[in-house]
């Protein structure tokens, strides 16, 4: 099988855009999903967003998601954060897997991320790819590459970010689901 060929303009471009969403803290949670109750503060967690590689350092990327406990019934929930449930990747890094999990091998779609920068094992891009088969992830094709378009929304939400304009966690939140079958 040809070799998949990935530019290293990409290969930047996906650096850059995973280090920008350091530290955004995602604080909304206007009630509880469970009984429609108000909620109130808990705590404030640090997530994996994405583990990054330049070949020779990792360096993880965290975002904060604030926790609410349920006023009515007492649960612990966590705001709405880029995330699918049971996933320790920030959504775009999970919609990478499956839409290149369609096309090649586990092992190869680790390699690739790898190229790219992102360290997934393969045995991560199988549970994402095989429990995330209902789910449709809309791509669109970047320098030859299909790529989700939630990746690509947050590319260019973070393109068009400065210090004047800051990145939104609601906008980069929104960016992250574009076009995913939740």
């Amino acid at each position: 099988m040809k070799r998949l060929w990935i530019p290293p303009i990409l290969c930047d471009i996906v650096q850059i855009t995973f280090s920008a969403c350091e530290g955004i803290s995602f604080d909304r949670c206007s009630v509880c999903p469970s009984c429609g109750g108000p909620v109130t503060g808990y705590d404030k967690k640090k997530k994996q967003f994405a583990l990054l590689t330049d070949g020779r350092r990792n360096k993880t990327i965290f975002v904060i998601v604030k926790r609410f406990r349920c006023c009515t019934c007492k649960k612990i929930i966590s705001a709405d954060a880029p995330f699918y449930p049971k996933t320790r990747n920030g959504s775009p890094i999970v919609d990478l897997c499956i839409t290149l999990g369609q096309t090649m091998p586990f092992s190869r779609v680790s390699t690739h991320l790898d190229f790219l920068g992102i360290i997934v094992d393969r045995w991560t891009v199988r549970k994402y790819v095989l429990n995330n088969r209902n789910r449709t992830v809309a791509t669109m094709e970047l320098y030859g590459i299909n790529l989700p378009l939630s990746l690509v929304s947050l590319i260019s939400l973070v393109a068009s970010a400065n210090e004047k304009n800051p990145l939104d966690p609601q906008e980069v939140l929104a960016a992250c689901f574009k076009q995913s079958d939740e």
